[in-house]
């Protein structure tokens, strides 16, 4: 229950074999067909697998049944983003939590660049125009790619930047999950920002085990995400994106237009979370569930009670 918040396409067989990757997308793809697209009695919430996601999809689940007189189905930990983009566009999840720079860049497939509103509205125009689908307002954080390493090493070093790190990397081992590697704002392109030259190429790993592996002295340098509940906990250090090659991450629902149009008490249910969670409040909703092994329904409940969007 880790953290893959961000996934880009790919194709499902690469030069004759299948990888890890893309047979966890051929099966999902296999699961989702077998779904019933027909539920105009209900919302159905979807979810990607990774623990600020799960968070996400139930904050929205329950918000729209205190809210709203509907029936909620959760449908959790569908594999990346496009797994549950596929499954919006068929009508078998009708809302999902997604983040503007991954719709822009691993949807949309434009170049990274501008603001938080600029990438909003991009991505919201491009949505409703050629996908039938809307955005939510923004929750109120920016779940950014994180580029950790150990604290120590970071005050040992006087490293702060990441192009400070780049003089070191040639002695460091790099670790990254999967779609980190493929996606278009992933490794390549902040390899070619920072003049990143590792001691190897980098290990791909689980997300759920590149934070103790960094920890544990496996890796040197990880991929993880700005929100990250373990962070503080296991003394990692946040490498500043000083060339501001990631574009803003805003969290926001990605809702299909049709269930808007058929239920619009939903679309007032999502616009009341609108701003209401900072980045400290989702590092703290993230370790309740990594760190605390809570779970996650009740953590949920006692966020939206904190913020009287129920009682």
């Amino acid at each position: 229950m880790k953290r893959d918040r961000h996934g880009g396409q790919c194709g499902i067989f690469e030069a004759g074999r299948c990888t890890p990757v893309c047979l966890i997308l051929f099966f999902s793809t296999l699961l989702l067909s077998s779904c019933a697209s027909s539920h105009s009695d209900r919302i159905v919430v979807g979810s990607k697998n990774f623990t600020e996601s799960l968070i996400l999809g139930e904050l929205l689940a329950q918000q729209i049944e205190a809210n709203t007189h509907l029936k909620v189905e959760r449908r959790f930990y569908l594999a990346g983003t496009y797994i549950c983009q596929q499954a919006v566009l068929a009508g078998r999840v009708d809302i999902y939590p997604e983040y503007t720079g991954t719709a822009l860049t691993a949807i949309l497939k434009q170049k990274v660049g501008g603001d938080k509103a600029d990438v909003y509205q991009r991505v919201k125009s491009e949505y409703e125009a050629r996908l039938g689908l809307t955005l939510g307002p923004p929750f109120g954080f920016n779940d950014t790619f994180a580029m950790e390493i150990r604290g120590d090493d970071a005050r040992r070093l006087g490293v702060k930047t990441l192009s400070q790190a780049a003089a070191f990397a040639p002695q460091w081992r790099a670790g990254f999950g999967y779609e980190f590697m493929e996606r278009p704002d992933g490794y390549a392109g902040l390899a070619a920002a920072y003049g990143l030259h590792f001691a190897a190429p980098p290990r791909i790993m689980d997300l759920g085990l590149l934070a103790p592996a960094l920890k544990g002295h496996q890796i040197d340098i990880a991929a993880g995400n700005a929100t990250d509940g373990l962070i503080p906990a296991l003394d990692l250090f946040v490498l500043d994106d000083d060339r501001h090659y990631f574009p803003p991450y805003e969290a926001v629902a990605v809702v299909r237009q049709q269930a808007l149009q058929q239920h619009p008490e939903v679309a007032h249910a999502i616009a009341e979370l609108g701003g209401k969670i900072s980045d400290r409040e989702m590092r703290q909703l993230n370790y309740a569930l990594d760190g605390q092994h809570r779970d996650v329904k009740d953590v949920v409940h006692e966020f939206l009670w904190s913020k009287a969007l129920v009682h």
